[in-house]
């Protein structure tokens, strides 16, 4: 577990439970495991009693962990049928398949954000922002072009290779964690720059995609324009009847190219 940052714009607290969080999904504490008490998290971590125990309090509440009064706090066994758990990196999507992930940087920059950039972000234009360009492949083939868009000021002097996973080091670096995320998928055809990145024909079929990743405390922090080989993915919707509504399980995974 790596020290906060008392200056990064994000409070302390979720900063404080995503590093807690990350280390129940990651396994390192498992259902039934006790954590640290609150008085050791305040000397592991430099914060106050009132930051540890929001963030303990809203752990609980997402269903992570349980307070026993007189004993301690301990991992919950948790349902990750929905929600968190279903929203994964691009590099832990494609190891679920058996494909092997890699990237290729099309372009870094810090840019002023336009209408549609501010909008998702909720930021106030023309505030900055890293803009991160991408050709993302499995097993070597091309599937992707992604453009992430990040506020600056979340995640000042990032620096990404291909080799790294973009959440492992907003994670790691920033303590920025997603907690879920939002997608809009679009049928679309791929012009022609974006055709050859993808190895497919001028107008290929696409699905041209938006997505917008939230932060623990709902807060916006990443802004996504993926277009994606429609010959090489799909989507795949399982609906289930609960009262009156309908929910959607599990979306979008990779046909294997034979």
């Amino acid at each position: 577990m790596g020290p906060l940052d008392k200056n990064l714009p994000v409070p302390l607290y979720h900063q404080l439970e995503g590093v807690l969080k990350a280390e129940i999904e990651s396994g390192r504490w498992r259902p039934g495991e006790q954590i640290p008490t609150e008085s050791q998290l305040v000397d592991s971590f430099g914060v106050s009693k009132i930051t540890v125990r929001q963030a303990l309090e809203h752990l609980a509440e997402l269903g992570y962990i349980r307070r026993e009064h007189g004993r301690g706090t301990f991992v919950a066994q948790r349902k990750f049928d929905e929600g968190p758990r279903a929203l994964t990196s691009f590099s832990e999507e494609m190891k679920g398949h058996s494909l092997e992930a890699s990237s290729r940087i099309l372009g870094y920059s810090v840019a002023p954000a336009d209408a549609r950039v501010a909008r998702a972000l909720e930021l106030q234009e023309p505030a900055p922002v890293i803009v991160l360009r991408r050709l993302r492949l499995a097993n070597g083939e091309p599937l992707t072009v992604q453009t992430a868009h990040i506020p600056a000021a979340l995640a000042p002097g990032l620096k990404v290779d291909e080799n790294t996973s973009l959440y492992e080091v907003l994670q790691r670096n920033y303590h920025l964690y997603a907690a879920r995320a939002r997608e809009t998928y679009v049928a679309g055809k791929a012009d022609r720059p974006t055709a050859k990145l993808l190895g497919i024909p001028p107008h290929a079929a696409v699905f041209q995609v938006e997505r917008v990743t939230f932060l623990p405390n709902d807060k916006p922090f990443e802004f996504v324009q993926s277009t994606i080989r429609a010959d090489r993915y799909s989507i795949k919707l399982e609906l289930v009847k609960h009262g009156a509504e309908i929910r959607t399980l599990e979306l979008a995974k990779p046909a294997v190219a034979k």
